[in-house]
């Protein structure tokens, strides 16, 4: 093996602990200042990211569609609607920002109906970093939006008998609109059960129903609300009368008959309605079942507001006699 006197000069004096210690004390003073100034310039220039904090941003989701044709879409059930961002930056310029200065986006361009999971993409302000944000995909949904007009129904309070209000709104239809799927369940839009006094109108709020009378929330009616107004002055003179049929023809049996409705109500007089206590109502008779409109027998000066019907098992009246 060879030794140390093997060794090129150059190498043998850096093995010499005397010739080292005068490599570095030569020039000492220039060496010395050379690293100061290097240690001030990278003191100076990592100063910035030295000062540098984070904060933490609840960002609304914005969603992105640009998908053309001519159905109109919405996106719903979207989960979730806000994501936390954290961003590095000056603490100064970090104070002076706000969640709505971020933004977060969802882009669901030519994403088909239905369910989605996509990435959220964030801009973050001048001078800030974005460090992380969470979570990094949200979920939802994307619908077909769909809008119809519809007849706005007076939901009001049950009259007294002697009353007959009448009642409009304005505006008298209004524009449905929601995904497809909830604004077909939709039978009809009422306003909010209300009571007015005679000559009274006020601001009411709709409501979308579906067949079982239950709220559609997934739908929005524009306008939300209406005028609803009630156009009668007040009571008018009305009572209720049971209706009795007049008795068939020689030779006919009435076996069975039922009247819908079985009681009408009457306007005419005070004077007059207090007279009446029934209505006679008149059919044609003939032998067999069926359904007929009764004509209602009132004297001069009344008025019936109901259409009565009847169903009828007439029968001959030797069929019901027993046979010598």
């Amino acid at each position: 093996m060879s030794g140390p006197g093997h060794l090129p000069e150059k190498v043998r004096r850096w093995l010499r602990p005397a010739y080292v210690w005068r490599r570095l004390t030569h020039n000492l003073l220039p060496k010395l200042t050379a690293l100061v100034v290097a240690s001030v310039l990278w003191y100076v220039t990592t100063g910035d990211r030295r000062a540098n904090v984070e904060q933490g941003f609840d960002v609304p989701v914005t969603v992105r569609d640009t998908t053309g044709g001519d159905e109109r879409r919405a996106v719903a059930s979207l989960n979730p609607d806000t994501v936390r961002v954290t961003l590095s930056g000056r603490p100064e310029r970090l104070s002076e920002l706000r969640g709505a200065n971020i933004e977060a986006v969802v882009d669901v361009t030519g994403v088909p109906e239905g369910g989605f999971n996509r990435p959220v993409t964030v801009t973050v302000p001048a001078d800030t970093t974005l460090t992380r944000r969470s979570p990094e995909r949200v979920q939802g949904s994307v619908e077909t939006q769909l809008a119809r007009t519809v007849t706005v129904t007076a939901s009001v309070t049950a009259p007294q008998d002697s009353s007959l209000p009448r009642y409009s709104t304005s505006p008298a239809d209004v524009t449905l609109s929601g995904p497809s799927r909830a604004v077909a369940t939709v039978t009809r839009v009422v306003t909010t059960p209300t009571g007015l006094q005679p000559g009274e109108s006020r601001e009411v709020r709709l409501l979308a129903l579906d067949e079982r009378g239950l709220p559609v929330e997934s739908v929005q009616t524009r306008p939300t609300s209406v005028t609803l107004r009630r156009q009668d002055r007040g009571e008018v003179p009305l009572k209720t009368l049971r209706v009795t049929l007049a008795g068939p023809p020689t030779g006919l049996r009435v076996a069975s008959a039922t009247l819908e409705p079985a009681n009408v109500r009457v306007v005419a007089s005070p004077a007059l309605l207090a007279r009446l206590r029934e209505v006679v109502g008149r059919v044609t008779y003939r032998p067999g079942t069926y359904s007929v409109p009764v004509q209602l027998d009132l004297p001069g000066g009344a008025q019936a507001l109901d259409t009565v019907n009847v169903r009828l098992v007439v029968e001959t009246a030797a069929s019901s006699s027993p046979s010598n």
